[in-house]
């Protein structure tokens, strides 16, 4: 159980596979960039361990947030983070995006963490699947991604694009000492739908 209020779970207390689980602060600042409400609706597209979704449905409380992986082991890592953090508010559905957000209600939010090479679909799904004023935030590790989710999203009716360079640097103790450790830089990049 996690009793704070703040973003950014360490990611050790996630059960973790061998699913790529989004960094606790990378989270945090995707959640930032989110602007969620304690009711926000919110899709998780490419859930992955379920952490980011595991984080927005602890942000809304009084909300609903829809995990959407098509991997069976990340299926199973949500659910038992959820079970784990107590996380009722979750809707864990098997499928790849942008299928599965049809016949959902429109979201407050979508996080975008995994793709599956679908990124111009999902973008334009989102702009009919977000409430006026709605956000997007699109987690990306590569510069084509990052191309592709600016031209998409002015293409589909998105402002307020920011983009987001995060390189995390941890200082593990080894030894006696204290020694860097880089993580793999990510691009976050997020919009509203035009109102």
């Amino acid at each position: 159980m996690w009793t704070y209020t703040t973003p950014g779970i360490p990611d050790d207390r996630f059960c973790r596979g061998s699913v790529p689980m989004s960094k606790e602060e990378v989270r945090a600042v995707t959640l930032a960039k989110a602007r969620l409400k304690p009711d926000s609706i919110v899709y998780d597209i490419g859930a992955g361990t379920g952490s980011l979704t595991v984080e927005a449905a602890l942000q809304a409380p009084r909300g609903k947030v829809y995990a959407l992986e098509r991997e069976e082991e990340g299926i199973n890592l949500i659910k038992l983070n959820c079970i784990r953090f107590g996380t009722a508010n979750v809707e864990v559905i098997q499928s790849e995006a942008p299928t599965g957000m049809e016949g959902l209600p429109k979201a407050h939010a979508i996080l975008v963490g995994g793709s599956g090479g679908k990124l111009a679909e999902i973008i334009a799904a989102a702009s009919s699947g977000l409430v006026q004023g709605g956000r997007i935030v699109i987690n990306a590790v590569t510069l084509d991604t990052l191309g592709k989710a600016q031209q998409e999203l002015e293409e589909n009716g998105f402002e307020e694009i920011d983009i987001v360079s995060l390189a995390v640097t941890r200082w593990p103790r080894v030894g006696r000492s204290f020694m860097a450790k880089a993580l793999n830089p990510v691009f976050i990049i997020s919009a509203a739908l035009r109102s």
